[in-house]
């Protein structure tokens, strides 16, 4: 064999080798990569980690961590019905859902009149021998308001949670749904996750970034929220016709309570506590990563 045609024979062995090292080499970091973006580390096959990666590796942590308690049924004042699911995290107590807001006016005392002219339409207080936000007689039949009262000829609304040391047709024995941020949670979503009346909320608007703590108050239907609370989150406050279709997070402290209830600046102090020492704000935004039902369609 000649010189010239052993060096060409050598020449190809070597492209050859090469060329498998370059195959083998990116099979490697490609199943690499796979491997990583599935287990949920933004990692690359360097070792690049930026702070964006780093928090959707802790999003993407807390999002599958977390594990679904009871799947409820909730539905608007258009009669549109859906699932939310109830979630929970391994690290506590605390429960979240994401869904919508109905605004409820129960509690303040200008929230509904004889003549149907209060904050709220006089049938969502319930009908004749079924009412249920407004107080009644021994008979059935509802109060109203008398002189030196805040409303005079409005009935008196009432809240699940009240101050019993004042009397039971005090309208400031009810927390005044204009004045107060609270939240209503259907009687057995409660129960089973032991939430109680007077327990401690945060409510937070994914739309508009905007947040606030609350108060559970009222037991009703999952996805209320008072006017007080709307208008903080910078959400149509209107009883009758405003809210939101999706898009609101709402997060439950169960026993965080005295089952009383509080001034907005106990509920403030009370709230941010239990915020921190649950995890912060980026811990509650992590929470609403891949929820579908924070997709919707906005005001209605």
């Amino acid at each position: 064999m000649n010189q010239k045609l052993l060096a060409s024979i050598l020449s190809a062995m070597l492209i050859t080798v090469q060329s498998q090292a370059t195959i083998k080499a990116s099979a490697t970091r490609t199943s690499a990569d796979v491997f990583l973006c599935a287990s949920g580390f933004a990692h690359n096959a360097f070792g690049w980690n930026t702070a964006e990666a780093r928090a959707q590796e802790r999003a993407n942590c807390y999002a599958s961590a977390r594990s679904m308690l009871l799947d409820i049924g909730a539905g608007d004042r258009e009669g549109q019905h859906h699932e939310v699911p109830v979630w929970q995290l391994p690290d506590g107590q605390a429960f979240f859902f994401v869904s919508g807001m109905t605004i409820d006016a129960d509690g303040a005392p200008n929230a509904y009149r004889p003549d149907d002219t209060g904050l709220d339409e006089l049938t969502n207080a319930g009908a004749p021998a079924r009412w249920n936000g407004i107080i009644t007689d021994r008979d059935g039949n509802p109060l109203v308001q008398q002189e030196g009262d805040p409303f005079p000829g409005y009935y008196i609304s009432c809240t699940s949670l009240s101050d019993e040391t004042r009397e039971f047709t005090d309208p400031t024995r009810y927390v005044d749904a204009s004045k107060i941020p609270y939240v209503v949670l259907p009687e057995d979503v409660a129960d089973r996750r032991g939430a109680r009346l007077g327990d401690f909320a945060v409510v937070k608007n994914l739309r508009n970034g905007k947040s606030s703590f609350a108060i559970y108050a009222d037991i009703g239907t999952l996805g209320e929220g008072s006017v007080a609370l709307a208008d903080a989150l910078g959400i149509w406050s209107d009883a009758r016709q405003g809210g939101a279709s999706a898009g609101i997070l709402y997060l439950l402290f169960p026993g965080s309570g005295n089952l009383r209830p509080r001034t907005i600046a106990e509920i403030q102090s009370e709230g941010e506590k239990l915020l921190s020492d649950w995890g912060g704000t980026k811990k509650l935004s992590f929470c609403a990563e891949g929820d579908d039902s924070a997709i919707g369609s906005g005001e209605f």
